[in-house]
């Protein structure tokens, strides 16, 4: 399969002749820059201190990160260079433990080399053919998830003001986003006002990635601190809420960006729907409910320093979970690309779908 054909500059993982090129998030929305990937360690770096993020993004860089590690392998025995190359998969594995599609990936290609005949030369060619079907697909299911997504969002004359958490938009995704895929399918039908975007602390992916998202493609964006989401939802300023994940149970909970599930508590205290859009590969059918789901915790300088200044007194003690998870009770409906299912439906009607 080749690469991917793109329009527009919002596509944050990008295969370039013989390199990965990938969208700086760290840097916006101040600066855009792209950083090239050549080396496997270097994709395992980016993953790590987030230049890429986002569940489906960190799938599809993990992806390239394979074909890029099994590239520099030097084995040609084929046996020992499939050993090898499950070593570069663990080393990939081992860089965020909560977004599944990383795990889904990553497993996805390995299979791809165990099963592909030939030598490891042809191995090789066949990973990156995987890698560039990984992304494609990853597009066209995002623009599923929207077009699916607009036909469950209520039902007004007045245009509508959705509320979002973190970002789960063309960044976190192949280019179109699954939260913000839904918004985008709502501004393209004429049915969005608006958009309310959480700040998203401590790492600002609301603040910094959302807002810039939607001033790129002129959508209307407002940016709220997290604490005042209830106090908008009192108001009637919003109509539903549309959030991402990064891993589902089987039983519907799911794992987002940290502050989703106080976000959801208050959209039922307000009989306002709760919609979380993701693929079907971030569900992970081996966990039977959302406690099982391990919760990434990151450095705790992510609390304590705004830029180059210190919040806080030395001393203070620090706790910094980067997702938390919004039990299925909460979730008026989970959106894929198959269709839109209460939580309570996920394994009887998608367990059996083949992913991708």
């Amino acid at each position: 399969m080749k690469p991917m054909t793109f329009t527009n500059s919002i596509y944050p993982v990008v295969w370039q002749d013989d390199r990965v090129q990938l969208i700086d998030q760290t840097r916006l929305p101040a600066e855009y820059s792209v950083v090239e990937i050549r080396l496997c360690s270097d994709m395992v770096e980016a993953i790590k201190i987030m230049i890429v993020r986002g569940a489906p993004a960190i799938g599809i860089a993990a992806a390239y990160g394979i074909y890029l590690g099994a590239r520099e392998l030097t084995q040609t025995d084929r046996a020992l260079f499939l050993q090898a190359l499950d070593r570069v998969a663990q080393t990939l594995a081992a860089t965020r433990p909560t977004a599944v599609n990383l795990f889904w990936a990553i497993d996805r290609m390995i299979k791809v080399a165990q099963s592909t005949p030939g030598s490891v030369e042809q191995i090789q060619a066949r990973l990156l053919d995987e890698a560039h079907a990984i992304a494609a697909e990853d597009l066209q299911t995002c623009q599923d998830i929207g077009r699916h997504g607009l036909s469950v969002l209520p039902q007004s004359p007045q245009k509508l003001r959705l509320l979002t958490h973190c970002n789960a938009g063309a960044l976190a995704t192949a280019g179109y986003g699954t939260a913000l895929g839904v918004v985008r399918s709502a501004w393209a039908a004429e049915r969005l006002e608006r958009v309310y975007a959480d700040e998203t602390r401590p790492r600002l992916q609301g603040a910094k990635l959302t807002t810039w998202e939607c001033v790129q493609e002129g959508i209307p964006v407002t940016l709220i601190a997290d604490s005042m989401a209830a106090h908008c939802m009192k108001l009637g300023m919003i109509d539903a809420v549309v959030v991402g994940a990064d891993r589902i149970a089987a039983n519907g909970d799911a794992a987002n960006k940290i502050g989703t599930y106080s976000v959801a508590l208050c959209a039922k205290a307000h009989n306002i729907p709760f919609y979380v859009a993701a693929p079907l590969s971030t569900i992970d059918f081996e966990l039977s409910e959302g406690s099982q789901i391990p919760i990434e915790e990151r450095d705790p300088s992510e609390i304590h320093t705004m830029g180059s200044t210190r919040l806080t007194p030395l001393g203070v003690e620090f706790y910094n979970p980067a997702f938390d998870v919004t039990p299925a009770h909460l979730i008026s409906g989970i959106i894929t690309e198959h269709g839109v299912f209460a939580p309570a439906e996920l394994k009887e009607k998608l367990a059996h779908l083949p992913v991708g």
